[in-house]
C-alpha cells in the first residue's frame, strides 16, 4: 500500500481504472451469476413439477396393485440414458404413506422397505419435509448440507396419499452454466481491458503531466528560487492551471522579492564602506600632505647630499600615489557644475580616442541630447568615463562597445555595452566594492567612484553579463529641476 502511495499519478491513474473496471466486472458477474442461478433453479422446479406431476399421476395404479416392479420402470424412465440431459433428474424415489422407500432407480443405495429417515441425516430431514408437506401440490426443497435439490410430489387418489414422488437433482448441474458466465465476463473484461488500458494510460498521461510539472516547479524551490526558463506549467482555467497560475505568481514575486533585498544589501553594504573609506581616507589625507609639504621644504631649504637626492623624490612619488588614491575614495558631493549638455558628450568621446585607437575598439554611439539636461555634468562626464574606459579594457581588439544614450520625460537613461567575457556570477554581488573592479584607472576604485555618483544623484545603476549579451552597465539618472 506504501509503494502504490508513493507511485506517479501516471501510474496511479491507469492502474486504479484497471482496478475499478476488474471490480465493476466482478459486481455484474456475480449479478449474472447470482440472478442466472435464481432463474436456473425456477426453471428446474417448473420443469421438475410438470413432470413430477405427470409422473405421480401414472404411479397411482401400480401403487393401488402393489406392481412394484412397474412403479420402478415409471420412475426409471426420467433418469435412463435415452432422457435429453436437460430434464437433470439424478435419482426418483417413491416413498410410501409410512415413510418407507416404495420404489428407487438407486435400489442398492435405497433399498425397498426401508424407512426414509434411517439413511442418514439429509433423509432423516428429508423425511420431515415430506411430513410438513402433507397433501400439498409439490414442494421444492434446498435442504443447507444437501449436495441436491429435492422435489417433493404426493401421489393421491380421491384426497388419499398413497405416497410421494420425491425427485432429487444435483446442485452441480449447475456448474457448467455458472463456467460458461464466468468465462464470457472474464473474455468481456479482457476485451475491456485491452482497450481501456491504453485510454485510461494516455489520459493518465495528460491528467498527471500538470501535476508533475506542478511538483517539479515546487521542487526546484529550495535554496533558490527557479527562473521561468528553468519550469514548465500547464496554463488553464481548471484548478491545476489556477495553482499554476497562482505559483508562477508567486516565484515571480519571490524573485522580485529576493532582487530587492540583494540590492538593499548591497547598497547598505556600499555605504558602509563609502562611509569607512571617506573617514580612513581623510584620516590619511591629514599626514599625508605634512609629509607632502615637509619634502617640498627639505627641497628647497635644506642641503640634500647624493643619497637625500636619490631617495626624497622616490618617497615623494610613492606619497603622491597614495595621494592619488586617496583622492579618489574622496566623492564629493557638492560640485559645481554647469548643467549637462551636448557639448559635454563630444567632450568624452574625444577623451576616448586615444584609449579606443590604442586598443584597436570601434565606439558605436547611439542618441544624442538635443538640449542641456538638468543634471551636473561632471558627475555624468566622470560616470560615463569610467563606464567606458572599462569597456575598452574588457573588450578584445578589434571589436565593439556600444553607448546608449535616451532622454526620457523624467529622466536620463545610459547603457554601457561590451562583448569581452562576461563577469563571473561569483563577482558581480561585489563588483561595485571599493579594489574590486578591474578598471582603467589602475586601482580598481572606478566602478566603486561610479556607483557612489549614481547615489548622489538618486539614480540606479544595474549590470547584466552572460556569454548571450556580454556585459551591460544600465543606468537611470532622474531629471531634477535644476543643478
Amino acid at each position: 500500500m506504501l509503494l502504490f502511495r508513493d507511485l506517479s499519478f501516471r501510474y496511479k491513474i491507469p492502474l486504479r481504472a484497471v482496478v475499478l473496471v476488474a471490480v465493476t466486472a466482478m459486481t455484474l458477474t456475480a449479478a449474472n451469476v447470482t440472478r442466472e442461478y435464481e432463474q436456473m433453479r425456477s426453471d428446474l422446479f417448473d420443469n421438475a413439477e410438470t413432470l413430477g406431476r405427470v409422473l405421480a399421476m401414472t404411479l397411482i395404479t401400480p401403487m393401488l396393485h402393489d406392481d412394484l416392479w412397474r412403479a420402478y420402470e415409471l420412475i426409471s424412465m426420467p433418469v435412463s440414458a435415452d432422457t435429453p440431459a436437460s430434464l437433470g433428474a439424478e435419482t426418483m424415489l417413491v416413498i410410501d404413506a409410512r415413510g418407507r422407500i416404495y420404489a428407487s432407480t438407486r435400489p442398492r443405495v435405497h433399498p425397498v422397505q426401508t424407512p426414509l429417515n434411517s439413511l442418514g441425516a439429509v433423509y432423516a430431514r428429508l423425511a420431515v419435509e415430506i411430513e410438513e408437506a402433507g397433501q400439498t401440490s409439490s414442494r421444492a426443497v434446498d435442504l443447507p448440507d444437501a449436495d441436491d435439490f429435492y422435489l417433493l410430489m404426493p401421489v393421491m387418489f380421491d384426497g388419499v396419499r398413497l405416497g410421494t414422488l420425491v425427485m432429487v437433482y444435483p446442485k452441480s448441474i449447475f456448474i457448467p452454466r455458472f463456467h460458461s458466465i464466468v468465462s464470457r465476463a472474464a473474455l468481456m473484461t479482457l476485451l475491456v481491458l485491452s482497450l481501456l488500458l491504453p485510454m485510461s494510460w494516455y489520459w493518465g498521461r495528460r491528467m498527471a503531466t500538470p501535476l508533475v510539472q506542478l511538483a517539479d516547479c515546487m521542487g526546484k524551490v529550495g535554496e533558490r528560487i527557479p527562473d521561468e526558463s528553468e519550469y514548465t506549467l500547464y496554463e488553464s482555467r481548471d484548478e491545476i492551471g489556477r495553482a499554476g497560475a497562482q505559483l508562477k505568481n508567486m516565484l515571480r514575486a519571490l524573485r522580485e522579492k529576493q532582487a530587492l533585498e540583494q540590492q538593499v544589501i548591497a547598497s547598505e553594504r556600499l555605504a558602509a564602506i563609502g562611509r569607512i573609506t571617506a573617514g580612513i581616507a581623510h584620516e590619511i589625507n591629514n599626514p599625508l600632505g605634512g609629509m607632502l609639504n615637509a619634502i617640498s621644504t627639505y627641497k628647497k631649504h635644506g642641503q640634500a647630499g647624493q643619497l637625500e637626492t636619490r631617495t626624497l623624490p622616490l618617497l615623494e612619488r610613492g606619497l603622491l600615489q597614495i595621494k592619488d588614491t586617496v583622492g579618489a575614495l574622496l566623492v564629493e558631493s557638492r560640485l559645481q557644475s554647469h548643467p549637462l549638455a551636448p557639448q559635454d558628450l563630444d567632450d568624452v568621446q574625444t577623451l576616448l580616442l586615444p584609449h579606443l585607437a590604442r586598443k584597436r575598439v570601434q565606439l558605436i554611439w547611439h542618441g544624442m541630447l538635443l538640449a542641456p539636461v538638468a543634471l551636473p555634468s561632471t558627475q555624468v562626464r566622470q560616470i560615463l568615463l569610467n563606464l567606458l574606459l572599462n569597456a575598452i579594457q574588457a573588450a578584445e581588439p578589434d571589436s565593439e562597445i556600444g553607448c546608449e544614450i535616451a532622454r526620457e520625460p523624467d529622466c536620463l537613461l545610459i547603457r554601457v555595452a561590451n562583448r569581452g567575457q562576461p563577469i563571473p556570477a561569483e563577482r558581480l554581488n561585489h563588483l561595485f566594492e571599493p579594489f574590486v573592479g578591474t578598471t582603467a584607472d589602475g586601482h580598481g576604485l572606478g566602478l566603486w567612484v561610479t556607483y557612489q555618483l549614481v547615489q548622489q544623484l538618486n539614480g540606479r545603476i544595474a549590470v547584466d553579463s552572460d556569454e548571450r549579451i556580454g556585459t551591460v552597465f544600465s543606468i537611470t539618472l532622474p531629471v531634477t529641476e535644476s543643478v
